[in-house]
């Protein structure tokens, strides 16, 4: 089996070094299976035993950063000679993203060793819309930057089939180059109908940040005057907490879930998910929700268009916390739409089951190595 060298980015190496069983982490667990080694160089994080070196699932090996992200980019270029040295790893996985330091030294390292790489774009910040005045800036900057980022690369990795590929291709990518290879991976032993009562009217799902579109979702829940849950934590939770408390809301602010079976719960207890992103690469928590026979409004971003676009597995909001409402408010007191997008939903998910997602990962990369 081939070896394999994966550069990510802060929040999956954050999820690692603390020991939260998320998407990376469960994607590894089956991903690991098809590889005879995988090296994972992150960047620097405070962990809670202050290791730099930690492994998973007996070929994982994850190494993070002892220097500021400032230097990341040197090194990645010096870690990556060290682990080639030792193993001659045979491909590398690079998450790009504004600032592009992984790209950056993706690009420095193969000057060095010419192993091959892949840029992956999960997301472009502020693509279709901007939540702050630094994604418009991050979306510009990509506008501008990505065609030179990719031009030493042997392909470029999107997990959606129109919104990323657009972009790129506008940015000066070629399209030849771009390939799709979905990052959706739903466990349906775990995301199911479950026939729990139904505790919450409305759930939301995701970090409590700007582009999530966390106070359209509170704005939302204002109109309606319904029991809501949010699950999820980030730097917005005091002022979401605060803004709950003076408008009286019914909102549960509940916080990061332990693990995906928690999660699936949450769902099956929630009537609707509503997903107010301004800009998402997925979301992936929209077919966990589908795979729990769970409706979803979404508004138009990532991966929404390919399995939202025909309203018969759910509903196209915008960022206006008006229609949002009145979507909400119709598909709550309408049985026949309901149930039309809970069981559509659940046929929709089982496109994404985990296992068979992740060995075509695999599969794709190791053809990309011939």
């Amino acid at each position: 089996m081939a070896k394999l060298l994966m550069i990510t980015g802060l929040g999956s190496a954050k999820d690692l070094a603390f020991g939260k069983k998320g998407a990376f982490y469960n994607t590894l667990e089956e991903f690991s299976k098809y590889w005879e080694r995988i090296d994972i160089i992150a960047p620097k994080i405070e962990t809670r035993d202050k290791k730099q070196e930690t492994s998973l699932f007996g070929n994982v090996f994850i190494h993070i950063s002892p220097w500021p992200l400032i230097f990341h980019p040197i090194w990645f270029i010096k870690k990556g000679r060290e682990i080639y040295q030792e193993q001659k790893f045979d491909l590398m996985t690079v998450h790009e993203f504004p600032p592009f330091y992984n790209g950056i030294g993706a690009r420095l390292l193969w000057n060095k060793i010419k192993v091959p790489y892949i840029l992956e774009i999960h997301h472009i910040p502020g693509y279709p819309k901007a939540a702050s005045l630094k994604e418009g800036i991050y979306r510009n900057f990509m506008k501008w930057f990505i065609k030179f980022d990719a031009s030493k690369a042997t392909a470029v990795r999107v997990v959606n089939q129109n919104q990323t590929p657009e972009f790129l291709i506008k940015a000066g990518v070629p399209e030849k180059k771009i390939i799709y290879i979905p990052s959706m991976y739903i466990d349906l032993e775990v995301f199911k109908p479950m026939n729990l009562p139904k505790e919450y009217d409305l759930i939301f799902v995701g970090r409590l940040v700007e582009n999530k579109g966390v106070h359209l979702f509170l704005e939302t829940v204002k109109k309606l005057n319904l029991k809501a849950i949010m699950v999820g934590g980030g730097p917005l939770k005091n002022s979401i907490k605060l803004e709950i408390g003076n408008w009286k809301l019914e909102i549960d602010l509940y916080g990061w879930a332990k693990d995906s079976h928690e999660i699936a719960e949450l769902l099956n207890k929630s009537k609707v998910l509503v997903m107010p992103s301004y800009n998402e690469g997925g979301p992936r928590v929209v077919l966990e929700a589908m795979a729990c026979g769970v409706p979803v409004l979404a508004t138009s971003v990532g991966i929404i268009p390919d399995i939202i676009n025909d309203g018969k597995s759910g509903g196209i909001i915008d960022w206006q916390s008006e229609d949002i409402a009145l979507k909400a408010k119709e598909l709550l007191s309408n049985p026949e739409k309901y149930s039309k997008y809970s069981q559509n939903g659940v046929k929709i998910a089982r496109q994404f089951e985990k296992k068979e997602a992740i060995r075509n990962y695999a599969d794709k990369l190791k053809e990309i190595l011939g």
